[in-house]
Formats: C-alpha cells, sequence, structure tokens
C-alpha cells in the first residue's frame, strides 16, 4: 500500500501516461486510402445532437482488442496475465462519483474512481509458454490491481464491481489454479488497499469502516473562512481542482477515505489493528514486527489536494497496532517556495530499508526547502533502526534534492539525487552498513541526455518481497536496462556492471528490424532473459532469449495476432530535419498503406505534437523512437487518421531550449514557432503534402501549443485543441516547466496566452474538452473562454465538452464522439484523406 508521497505540488505537464493506460492502447485499425469518405454518424439522443459515431474504419480503432498485459512471480517462472476489456460506457463512466480534497472517489465501493479492469486472467509457465486456466474467478471478473505473495503460492488482486457495490480481496492458489474471495470491504480510497505480509502468511488491509453517509443539511451552517498572514512569505499556490469547499465536504471525505487497518489471514480471520482514520500510508517493515504509519490529521483546506494536509508520521506494532514511536508531526502545507525545485520541510520520502530488518529511511530539506536560498546541502539523507530509542544517523548530505535509494546490501545501495533547474542527475555507491565509507559517485548527467544514459538499475524481489538490487552470485556485479537511445533510435539493452572496475559487458542489444525491450533477467547469472519483440507490422510478444548461447533464437512464449491482419503495411520513418538556427530535430512520418508520393501526389497532413524544455541544444537534438516499433495506434493519437487515408506527422521536435541561465519560455513563441516552420517546409520538401492542407493538433500543452500556432501563423488550414489552457494569467503560480509566477514574469505569461491573441485566429479550431477535467490548470472554462473569444472577434471555432469526462476521456461515446468530431473538421477544412487534387 505504499504511496510515498514526495510531500510537494506535482509539475503541471500532462503526457497523458496515464490516459494511455486507461484509453485502449490498442494496434492501427486501418482502411484503405482510396475511396469515398464514409461521414460521421449522430447517434440519437433525446433533447440535442446526441453522442457521434465516426466512419466504419475509426470505429475498427477504438474497439480493436487491448493486448494483454503480464506481471511476472517472484522467482520469474511463472506469469500472470491479465486482459482488459474494450472502453466502458458512458453508463459506467457516468456512475456517481465525489470530488473531495483533489481526489475522484467512487462512493458505491469505497475506491478512487477508475474505468479500467482486467476481465480476464490466466497463468503462463516462463519455461514453455503453457497457459493455465483459474478456477473459482468472480463472474464478471473485475480486476484492479494485483500482487503476488513473496513465495509465490498465491496471487492477491482486488475485485471492484461497481454496478453491485463490491469491494473485495481475492486469492489464487497458484498450485491448485483455483481462486476464492478473502475479504469483501475493501477501502481503496488511497492506494491499492492490500499488500502481502513478508511471510506470506497473510496480508495487511484497509477495511471500509461501516457508518451513515454525513448528510449536508439544505440550509449552510456559515460561510467557508480561509486567512492568510503576511510572514508566510511568497509561496506558490497551484490551481488544483476538486478540493474541498467546506466542511460538509470534509465529513464526506473524512466518511470515504477512513478505513480500518487489519491482519487478514489466508483462511480469511482477520484481526483489527489500530484505530480507523485517513491512512496516507500504511506499510509493514521487512521483518513484518512493525508498520510505518503515514495518517492525515485536521485541520484540512480548500486551497490543497490531500496530499498536503497535516500528516502524524508513526511505528505501530503489527501484532496489536500499538504505537512504539513517534517519527513526525508534518504541518499543513498550503503551498511552497518558489521553483520546481522546492519541497517541503521535515521528513520527506519516508519508507523501510528493504535490505534490513526494520530501519526507516527518510529524506529532510537543509535548505527550506527553497531552492533559491543558496546552501552547499539540500538534502540530508536520514536512517533510523528499531527500537527507534537512539537518535537517527546521517546517510548522505546531498548537493541537490534526494530521488530515492535502490537498496542491495549492507555495503551495497544506489542513492540518486537530482536538480530540476540544471537537469543534473547522479548516482552514488553508498554503503549504509558502513558509515565511515565514503559514498562513490557512479554517473552524473543532464536527465534530458538520453545518448549517455548508463541504464536503471535491475531489482528483483527478495524472500519478503522487497524490492533490491540484482547482484550476480559474486557479489561483484549488477545489471542495467537501458533504451539506447541513440541517432539511430532507442536500441534498449542489459548490461553488467562491475562494481570495482566500473567495466560494463553489454549483455544484450535490440538490433534491426525488430524492436525487442529487455523485461527481466531470469537468473542470478544474467544467461537467460525476458524480453519483448515486435516490428511495424507485428504486436509485441514475449520471448525468452539464451544470453549464454549467442546463436540460440528467441522462444516464443505469446503469439497475440495483430487484431486486423488484413491491414497491415502503414509506412513509418523517422525523419530527421533542421530548424533555421541549426537545431536539429526529427519526428515520426507515417503514411497510409500502399500510398507512394512519387505515384500518387501529396495527401491531406495532420501533425500533432507536444513542446518540451531543453536546457541544452545537444539534448534537444537527440532522437527519440525506434523505426522499428509496433504501428500499435490507439484512437487517442493522431496516428488513427490513417485509416482515413490522412498522413501523419508524429511527435515532431518542438524544444524550447533556455541554455546556462536563460529561461526557455522567455523565447517561447519565436522557437515554437520555428520548430513549426522547420516540420512543414520538410514535409512539403518530401511532398507528401502541401501547404494548403496541414492541420495541427494537440492535447494538453499541446492543444495550448495549436492555438498559439494558429495566433501567429498561418502554416496551417485548422487546429484541433484538447483539454488546453489558453490563458496563462489562471495558472499564476507556474504551468508545465515553468518555474517563476506571474508576478515574477508577467511579460512572459502574456505573451504566452494564446487568448491575447484570439483576434489573430484566422484558421478554424476545434476545442474539445472533458466537463469534469481534473487536471492541474486545464479548467474547463479554459477552453470555453477561448471559444467565445474566437467566437466573438469573429474568428471560426467548434467547442465540444464531452459530459463526465475528466482530463483524459474514458467513455466509448465519448471517445468515438471525440474523433468523429474530428474526422469532420479534417474533411471541411483540409479536406478528405484522398490525393489532393491540383487547382488547374
Amino acid at each position: 500500500m505504499t504511496r510515498n508521497d514526495h510531500r510537494r505540488a506535482p509539475r503541471w505537464g500532462c503526457r497523458l501516461i496515464a490516459a494511455m493506460a486507461l484509453l485502449a492502447v490498442a494496434p492501427l485499425a486501418l482502411a484503405a486510402a482510396a475511396g469515398t469518405p464514409q461521414a460521421p454518424q449522430v447517434v440519437a439522443a433525446k433533447g440535442g445532437q446526441g453522442y457521434q459515431l465516426p466512419s466504419a474504419a475509426l470505429q475498427a480503432v477504438v474497439d480493436a482488442p487491448r493486448a494483454p498485459s503480464l506481471s511476472l512471480s517472484p522467482r520469474r517462472d511463472i506469469a500472470a496475465l491479465t486482459q482488459a476489456p474494450s472502453l466502458p460506457s458512458i453508463a459506467e463512466v457516468a456512475q456517481p462519483e465525489l470530488k473531495l480534497a483533489g481526489l475522484r472517489i467512487n462512493p458505491a465501493t469505497h475506491s478512487a474512481s477508475r474505468f479500467s479492469f482486467a476481465d480476464k486472467l490466466w497463468l503462463m509457465r516462463i519455461d514453455d509458454g503453457k497457459a493455465r486456466q483459474i478456477s473459482g474467478l468472480p463472474q464478471p471478473l473485475s480486476i484492479a490491481t494485483l500482487a503476488w505473495s513473496p513465495d509465490q503460492q498465491y496471487l492477491a488482486f482486488n475485485q471492484v464491481h461497481a454496478a453491485s457495490g463490491s469491494n473485495e480481496l481475492w486469492i489464487v492458489d497458484v498450485a491448485a489454479g483455483s481462486a476464492r474471495r478473502l475479504l469483501a470491504d475493501l477501502n481503496t480510497v488511497l492506494g491499492d488497499g492490500y499488500s502481502w505480509l513478508p511471510d506470506s502468511r497473510g496480508l495487511l488491509v484497509m477495511q471500509q469502516l461501516k457508518g451513515p453517509v454525513p448528510v449536508a443539511g439544505g440550509i449552510p451552517a456559515g460561510p467557508a473562512i480561509q486567512q492568510t498572514q503576511a510572514d508566510a512569505g511568497v509561496r506558490a499556490i497551484r490551481t488544483y481542482q476538486d478540493l474541498l469547499g467546506n466542511e460538509a465536504d470534509a465529513r464526506l471525505f473524512d466518511h470515504y477515505a477512513s478505513a480500518q487497518p487489519a491482519m487478514v489471514a489466508l483462511n480469511g480471520v482477520t484481526t483489527p489493528l489500530s484505530t480507523g482514520g485517513v491512512y496516507w500510508d500504511l506499510s509493514v517493515s521487512p521483518d513484518g514486527r512493525h508498520l510505518l504509519s503515514e495518517r492525515v490529521q485536521r485541520p484540512y483546506s480548500y486551497l490543497v489536494p490531500a496530499s498536503a494536509f497535516a500528516r502524524r508520521i508513526e511505528v505501530l506494532s503489527a501484532t496489536d497496532g500499538k504505537l512504539e514511536h513517534t517519527v513526525a508531526e508534518l504541518p499543513l502545507q498550503e503551498g511552497l517556495p518558489t521553483g520546481n525545485d522546492a519541497v517541503a520541510t521535515g521528513v520527506r520520502r519516508i519508507e523501510w530499508r528493504a535490505d534490513a530488518p526494520a530501519t526507516l529511511v527518510w529524506a529532510e530539506a537543509q535548505d527550506g526547502g527553497d531552492p533559491a536560498r543558496q546552501a552547499k546541502v539540500r538534502d540530508a539523507v536520514l536512517m533510523q533502526a528499531a527500537p527507534f530509542d537512539t537518535p537517527p544517523v546521517t546517510l548522505a548530505q546531498l548537493g541537490s534534492r534526494y530521488a530515492g535509494i535502490q537498496w542491495g546490501r549492507g555495503d551495497l545501495a544506489l542513492l540518486n539525487e537530482s536538480w530540476w533547474k540544471s537537469r543534473v542527475v547522479k548516482q552514488w555507491r553508498i554503503a549504509p552498513d558502513q558509515q565511515d565509507r565514503a559514498p562513490e559517485l557512479l554517473s552524473e548527467r543532464s536527465s534530458q541526455d538520453r545518448y549517455n544514459d548508463p541504464g536503471r538499475p535491475g531489482l528483483v524481489r527478495d524472500v519478503n518481497g522487497r524490492t533490491r538490487l540484482q547482484i550476480t552470485a559474486d557479489g561483484r556485479s549488477i545489471f542495467l536496462y537501458g533504451q539506447g537511445a541513440s541517432p539511430e533510435g532507442d536500441r534498449p539493452f542489459v548490461d553488467r556492471l562491475d562494481l570495482e572496475s566500473k567495466q560494463t559487458t553489454r549483455l544484450f542489444h535490440s538490433t534491426a528490424p525488430v524492436y525487442a525491450v529487455p523485461q527481466a533477467l531470469l537468473d542470478a547469472e544474467g544467461t537467460s532473459l525476458l524480453l519483448t519483440r515486435e516490428s511495424p507490422d507485428e504486436p509485441a510478444n514475449f520471448y525468452v532469449q539464451s544470453l549464454a548461447d549467442a546463436s540460440a533464437a528467441p522462444f516464443a512464449l505469446t503469439h497475440f495476432q495483430h487484431p486486423l491482419p488484413q491491414l497491415r503495411g502503414v509506412s513509418k520513418e523517422l525523419i530527421r530535419y533542421k530548424r533555421n538556427d541549426g537545431i536539429d530535430l526529427t519526428a515520426t512520418l507515417m503514411l497510409p498503406p500502399g500510398y507512394s508520393a512519387k505515384k500518387d501526389g501529396p495527401l491531406p497532413l495532420l501533425m500533432w505534437a507536444y513542446p518540451g524544455e531543453f536546457k541544452t541544444a545537444a539534448a534537444a537534438s537527440q532522437v527519440t523512437d525506434s523505426p522499428y516499433r509496433f504501428n500499435a495506434i490507439s484512437a487517442w493519437g493522431p496516428q488513427a487518421f490513417l485509416a482515413k487515408g490522412y498522413a501523419v506527422l508524429v511527435s515532431p521536435s518542438m524544444p524550447i531550449i533556455g541554455e546556462g541561465d536563460k529561461e526557455p519560455n522567455d523565447t517561447y513563441l519565436p522557437q515554437l514557432i520555428a520548430n513549426a516552420e522547420a516540420a512543414v517546409d520538410e514535409v512539403v520538401r518530401r511532398g507528401v503534402t502541401d501547404r494548403d492542407h496541414i492541420a495541427i493538433g494537440g492535447h494538453s500543452y499541446g492543444a495550448f501549443m495549436t492555438a498559439n500556432l494558429l495566433a501567429h501563423t498561418r502554416l496551417f488550414k485548422a487546429g484541433i485543441a484538447r483539454s488546453g489552457a489558453y490563458n496563462r494569467t489562471l495558472t499564476p503560480f507556474g504551468f508545465q516547466a515553468e518555474e517563476r509566477n506571474y508576478w515574477q514574469a508577467q511579460d512572459v505569461y502574456q505573451k504566452m496566452s494564446p487568448f491575447n491573441y484570439a483576434d489573430r485566429i484566422k484558421d478554424p479550431i476545434l476545442f474539445i474538452h472533458g466537463v469534469d477535467d481534473n487536471n492541474s490548470g486545464t479548467f474547463p472554462i479554459q477552453s470555453e473562454r477561448m471559444f467565445a473569444a474566437v467566437k466573438g472577434l469573429g474568428g471560426t471555432a467548434r467547442l465540444v465538452m464531452l459530459p463526465n469526462e475528466s482530463h483524459a476521456y474514458r467513455a466509448r461515446e465519448s471517445i468515438m464522439t471525440m474523433l468523429a468530431e474530428s474526422e469532420r473538421w479534417l474533411e471541411q477544412t483540409v479536406g478528405p484523406g484522398t490525393p489532393i487534387k491540383k487547382k488547374r
């Protein structure tokens, strides 16, 4: 149930990693480019136009099956596979949902709101790929999360079924291949709600607290009051959503977020621990004797989410839940100092040391949490062992911010630190049990320098279920997994690192014409590797590769098929070109099957992008992605429109560079325009489109980019802007990577806001936004006001507000409507996806 909150405000960016998981990242469904375009269909609804269906080709993209997910067992010889169904209906997404303290809560199930559940579960042997079915699974199956027991005899999973209001804990007996319910009333509002005990004999769970739901009276009890004081200093107050608004909200939050900790044995016998409350985190020590508790305390706040509420950190007995030690009392944190390197003062990122019986480790800022304050030591990392009756010892003193530790053994752990302002990251080898041994620097680089990334350490589960470094039997080496970024594209690898000599030995490297990604070494010496392999027309499948025999072919464990094998043949090319100042840029150009620019002539093109901030031109110029990856395209991305015959330019580089002490956003607009001009010039030079048939689009910060490009250029004939922010005065304490607040950089905020230049938008723009967007800064009013401005100033725009949708859209009807609206917009502005007829 570990959350390990950083106690700081999240960055404003939204690259939609979570959204991709929610939105059926399905393989591409393509239709022939030629032929008469199919118009989107309207699904009849009372009182209005209702939800819409795009053409059949785009519907196929939405409904293409998802690939299964794999969870490897602790001993790495068995895997659990799950598969999620197609997108949920709007009836499911529109279920009652509470928006409290920055959380979305399903009151029927006492769980965090979510709509992506696995409806299939089976086991597979790693040695031969044979599948084993499981008997006794609940029907309908609706798995939120799952976890292996440390001894891998059992597999636990959380069954959440909103229609019946159930939130249950189930376990699978792996040897018997059978499932049974263990507990009926989990609370998963905060975290997974369960975790295995180190001895695998039971689980630590969070149960629902029974009691009547607080009912707010129709007559207010009084006003909601807030007050500040002048001596509080400058604090960055982010524009969060879903906050508490009054005491009635606070009582509802208490009711649904409060849980009763308990131990449940494998026979179902439950033993309550401690008292019920709002537990932000509760985790058992590796020896199973202690509990680390982080309990949320009043007073609550109307300005910040629950992650910043006051918190009491304690160590409790795992036997009876009684208090053993108070670690800290953290105050309510309403805002932080200015800057992305700002953190809260006091205990931060506290956790159990994985390789010790019961030792706590945490960080504390030594500079008041303020990056603007001069300090040689920014963070101290402290350590305290049971029985917690002696003061903590200092494990490390860092010149930047603590970024976690990978634990190995008493003389080996890897400590990480980072500093956002410079993008510098460092990794140190430390000996946690040898205080007199000086830390040893293993790597120092820019976090944006992908080419020189040595890789992340390989980790395995130990006998207690803790994640630790995978160390060779002789104790001298560890393993590193990397993306293998290079000028030729990503080539994932596995290395063995000799800790004494610092020399690496390459064990595996992905090579053309496939894209292979190492998943896990299957033995201590690294002689066998689990990986996925894919190619542009073949989806990713799991393989076992012998590393001891270079001539051995990989053995296929799974045989997932292309969901629409008759629709192969998309052309994909990683293209390179230069900005007018010499900066190297890249993009992925995708073309419909069978299309030839030379033979068929130019096509209408959709360009989809997302700007990124960089500290060096060298980092901004590095190549990302690989030309050998499978064309796995969801309805969420622009690639879906290949199904309608459009050319698509995916992720063209949009770097905004601020080297040294320069701030990237001081020159945001000229750099953004130069990036777009270079991309347009390149696709036109290649003959795949012409300057009169290019549309630009993006989501979130990409929507912000889209509106700016339409306001300041005539490069594009149309734009599609989804869930964006357009007036930066509404995000006055920073946005994306911008650290300065509005009052420190008013000119930047004003110039970067396309709302201020709505009168210059002369080309049609489609705005799409979720009515219940919960992303910081992208309030739905951003799109509503931007649309009103364009409309009032005589421009061409359309606004589509999707009911019950958040920052990422979830319902099948919403996704279909999003595609139908976008399809119609493209056909009306840049034309259908057929070769452009030259004007005579």
